[in-house]
């Protein structure tokens, strides 16, 4: 879920608490608070862990809370995965080390340390195209047996190496694809949900989706899926989460409002993606 804010950067408290009840009517299943969508890397410490506990709090067990708390810093993920995990989340979603490009050995040593120090479910998350750090599947094969990690968001998109990480871990941890366009041909070969940016603006055809996908309902699964198909395309014009960000706005969910260095979206992609939001349904004529 993105983290909402008013034109000077300052956190917009009041549609943070608005965005968890659309979530909650809409039958969302769990909130990621504070990933990269979340807009995790700009905001500070303290901010990090107050929108997390805020989200708890809103949620008031309507759906489930998982608070992001990786770090390219094991320390300050250990410290933010500890805190997350007094103010009440379910799980914590912890993205590989970023630019410091650590060894798979690192990799292994960094979740290790936080899974065997924090009482909270973890779930790794591996997005090398952002984080410019790839987690082999052997690793999150050793990782597989620590009791506090308990699944992978996997945001390679690449369906022939989620099927082998299926096969390899899939009796230990809950698969997640964390790739809008490859999500549901993912869910169809085995993985078990689905982490979603295009979910912040269609939360309910994205759920009625997986649902299918879930259930072997392989047609409609990816009939529904064609709905949003090209939003899930649309909502990477420019970085994440720019373009979802003014998608809200344009729903009238959200004020205008991201950090730098993030900057709003580029006046030349309004039309094409105000048109997106209403093929898709999602903004009304």
């Amino acid at each position: 879920m993105v983290t909402p804010m008013f034109p000077d950067g300052n956190i917009d408290w009041g549609a943070l608490d608005r965005l968890v009840d659309f979530h909650a009517a809409a039958g969302t299943d769990a909130i990621v608070a504070v990933g990269t969508t979340g807009e995790s890397a700009t905001l500070d410490d303290g901010e990090h862990i107050s929108v997390i506990a805020r989200v708890v709090e809103r949620s008031a067990g309507r759906l489930k809370v998982i608070g992001g708390t990786g770090s390219n810093s094991t320390r300050e993920a250990l410290d933010l995965t500890r805190e997350a995990g007094e103010v009440g989340v379910d799980a914590c979603l912890l993205v590989t080390p970023y630019y410091n490009k650590p060894t798979q050995q690192g990799l292994y040593a960094h979740y290790r340390v936080i899974a065997d120090s924090v009482d909270v479910p973890q779930i790794l998350y591996n997005v090398p195209g952002r984080t410019a750090c790839d987690m082999s599947n052997e690793t999150v094969a050793r990782l597989a047996d620590e009791p506090n990690i308990v699944g992978i968001k996997d945001a390679t998109g690449d369906l022939r190496r989620g099927e082998e990480l299926i096969r390899m871990v899939g009796d230990r941890l809950a698969v997640y694809s964390g790739d809008d366009a490859t999500a549901i041909e993912f869910m169809l070969r085995g993985a078990l949900g689905n982490i979603s940016v295009t979910a912040n603006i269609c939360p309910e055809s994205m759920r009625a989706a997986c649902l299918a996908a879930l259930s072997g309902e392989a047609d409609r699964a990816r009939t529904v899926d064609a709905t949003m198909a090209e939003l899930h395309k649309l909502l990477f014009l420019e970085a994440n989460p720019i373009p979802v960000k003014w998608a809200l706005q344009e729903m009238g969910l959200i004020e205008p409002g991201i950090r730098l260095p993030l900057t709003e979206l580029a006046s030349q992609h309004h039309d094409t993606l105000r048109a997106a939001l209403h093929r898709a349904g999602v903004i009304k004529d």
